[in-house]
């Protein structure tokens, strides 16, 4: 039962097994066809007169050998004399050569033949085993891929060797096992940065909220002599509420910007120089667009967001004007939002641009959480473009933002 289990699962045994008793049967049949034909094909001789006379020359009798004698083969037939006497004669075949010894038994018919079939197999099982087997250790090495990627080892990738069946099927699974890996990669970034902004927002979330309580506290309570009057507590309490509004729906869009499946609005050209004149009239900066329309495809109200935080952040820094310039460098558009406040150090340029990070004493300023910069990239990178800061010439912070051109 073992051996049979064993026999069972392993597919070069099998394989091995299959060519072997095929050769043997083939090699069988062609043998004992070629003994039926050898045998049909050997010459006969033709009949013979044989004539029997004494020493003086006369004719004594005379008979004839009998038809379809094979060539080779000894010849026996009978005489008639003239007297009624017959004679019984035989006449052996012939050889070649010298007389040799007869074979050993173990080469005699049929064991000669036994023998010859038995060393064929013996040579063609020897020659088929190792090709089967190379054949078969690749499969195993597929196997054993298999296993361990089912285990939950996604990095296993399996080698690929020829141009067959085999080394196709391996080619099959290190594509599949690789977009896996990277759709788990990215699911577990997501995961990671959904955990990262639920942190961040739930200790921001707090400096708004309780300086609303605090508000609404001293409001109910008895108001001292030189304390702030109520319409200022309310003014304090509203403006609380519009940056938790305002964190609320940035911690929004950020969820779903991070969610590449979700549905963000519809793509269509959108007019980038058209979109800045609006946003830099509502925000009193400078637009530089040099009498050119600029088209580019995306999300109008994403753009607009966009143009926005960057006008914001500039404003919430800049201690003089704020400048926008849109223009075209071979097929991209280059949006350009300049200030002149006290710039980015080099080194943090990069930074600026993760959730909830912040220059070093700027956490207290009125306004902002870090999510802004953020917002811009994620949207950017959305609409297959890039963005990074840079330093304005005079002082101040240059943001770069380059999108794909379209012609209309």
């Amino acid at each position: 039962m073992a051996l049979f289990s064993a026999f069972s699962r392993r597919l070069y045994l099998r394989i091995w097994l299959a060519v072997v008793f095929g050769v043997a049967v083939l090699t069988t049949a062609v043998g004992w066809a070629w003994r039926i034909a050898a045998e049909h094909s050997m010459p006969t001789l033709p009949p013979r007169e044989v004539m029997v006379r004494n020493m003086a020359g006369e004719l004594l009798g005379s008979a004839q050998t009998p038809p379809g004698r094979m060539m080779g083969q000894p010849t026996e037939f009978t005489v008639t004399l003239n007297d009624g006497q017959t004679l019984q004669i035989v006449m052996p075949s012939r050889r070649r050569g010298p007389p040799s010894s007869p074979p050993p038994p173990w080469m005699r018919p049929p064991f000669g033949f036994v023998w010859m079939l038995a060393l064929v197999g013996l040579a063609v099982a020897l020659g088929v085993y190792p090709i089967v087997r190379r054949l078969t250790q690749r499969l195993e090495t597929l196997q054993r891929g298999v296993q361990r990627w089912g285990d939950g080892d996604l990095s296993v990738r399996i080698p690929v060797r020829g141009q067959d069946e085999v080394a196709d099927l391996s080619q099959r699974f290190n594509a599949a096992a690789e977009r896996i890996e990277s759709l788990m990669a990215s699911q577990q970034a997501l995961l990671a940065s959904q955990k990262s902004l639920l942190a961040n927002a739930s200790h921001e979330l707090r400096s708004p909220l309780a300086r609303i309580r605090m508000g609404l506290e001293l409001m109910g309570g008895p108001s001292a002599p030189g304390s702030a009057t109520p319409n200022a507590f309310r003014e304090e309490i509203s403006r609380n509420i519009a940056e938790l509004d305002q964190l609320i729906d940035e911690i929004l869009l950020a969820s779903r910007l991070d969610a590449r499946e979700a549905d963000m609005g519809t793509v269509e050209p959108v007019d980038l120089t058209g979109l800045a004149a609006e946003e830099c009239a509502r925000g009193n900066a400078e637009l530089d667009a040099g009498g050119d329309s600029v088209v580019v495809q995306g999300v109008a109200k994403l753009l607009r967001r966009v143009l926005r935080n960057l006008l914001e952040n500039a404003r919430r820094y800049s201690t003089g004007e704020i400048r926008v310039s849109v223009a075209i460098q071979g097929d991209r558009a280059v949006l350009k939002v300049s200030d002149k406040g006290p710039g980015i150090p080099a080194d943090q340029r990069e930074r600026i641009f993760e959730p909830f990070y912040r220059l070093p004493g700027a956490s207290e300023r009125n306004g902002g959480v870090g999510l802004g910069l953020s917002l811009v990239k994620s949207i950017v990178t959305r609409h297959f473009g890039e963005v990074r800061c840079e330093e304005t010439p005079g002082g101040g912070a240059t943001f770069v933002v380059i999108l794909p051109k379209i012609d209309v």
